[in-house]
């Protein structure tokens, strides 16, 4: 198979110390790569390996979820195709027990495809060919934001909210401190709890950050484009602003994902309003 990507050279991340308990996720360098094709599996361990990550790889799905449970990686990534177990089931496997970072990387540029990948629990989906660059690049703004918790697990304590102000239609009052709240939805950001009715909600990591955004943005429109640096972490960080087809396009099945998970229909949103061919914003209270 031929790959139009050219590998960069770049001098490696000085190496950090493994994550033990409640170490932040920069001090974690740890990946597993699960790829059947041997050359792309040894291209992706190169790249990041050179991004400083000690790189753990195999060539099927069962041996890679093997991987994740040995050494908690902070990066995953999951070929699709593979024989045997496909990368969408591994994803789930992966997701049953841990909140390592997914990235699922494909020929198939399909928004079904995309829909699947984020519904198996990967937090990005990279089409081949990719350049060396962008998967690094995705896989460095993926870090910056915190790692989630999966069902079981305590809540985190280190996860940072964006700076921005709380909305006056997503409130909290003075005995919920620290919640954000909307017509029977309430989000805590800090806590990474998310309850309709207080009913518990559990959502990827990229859904609880759109939620998060747009509960903090209010009757304010959010973009696209805006959500989509966001979850990039260029935002705030003077990175690119460019978003590509591929990226608006996740948002649209982020928020899909998210809509169905809080039980409301597009059509008659109880809490997210589509703004079409801008973005969302909360529904009027």
């Amino acid at each position: 198979m031929f790959w139009d990507i050219i590998l960069d050279v770049a001098e490696p991340t000085p190496g950090v110390r493994r994550r033990t308990g409640g170490v932040s996720v920069q001090e974690s360098r740890v990946a597993v790569v699960v790829e059947d094709d041997a050359d792309i599996r040894s291209l992706i361990s190169s790249v990041l390996e050179q991004a400083g990550f000690s790189v753990f790889s195999a060539s099927a799905g069962l041996d890679g979820i093997e991987l994740v449970r040995a050494h908690d990686p902070v990066v995953t990534t999951l070929d699709v195709s593979m024989p045997g177990m496909d990368g969408y089931e591994t994803a789930k496997r992966i997701r049953a027990f841990s909140d390592t970072y997914i990235v699922m990387l494909t020929a198939r540029a399909d928004e079904i495809d995309t829909l699947l990948g984020l519904q198996s629990g990967a937090d990005d989906y990279v089409t081949k060919p990719f350049r060396p660059r962008e998967l690094r690049a995705r896989v460095e703004a993926m870090m910056r934001r915190p790692r989630g918790t999966v069902a079981g697990d305590a809540p985190s304590t280190g996860a940072v909210a964006v700076a921005t102000a709380p909305s006056p239609v997503a409130t909290a009052a003075p005995e919920d401190e620290g919640w954000l709240s909307h017509k029977g939805l309430r989000l805590h950001p800090d806590m990474r709890v998310v309850t309709v009715e207080d009913d518990d909600v559990e959502l990827t990591r990229s859904e609880f950050d759109i939620l998060f955004d747009l509960l903090s943005a209010g009757r304010r429109v959010v973009s696209k484009n805006d959500l989509a640096l966001m979850l990039r972490g260029d935002r705030y960080v003077g990175g690119s602003d460019y978003v590509s087809e591929h990226d608006a396009r996740a948002i649209e099945v982020h928020v899909a994902n998210l809509r169905r998970k809080l039980g409301e229909s597009a059509a008659q949103p109880r809490w997210i309003e589509t703004i079409r061919g801008v973005g969302y914003r909360l529904t009027a209270a």
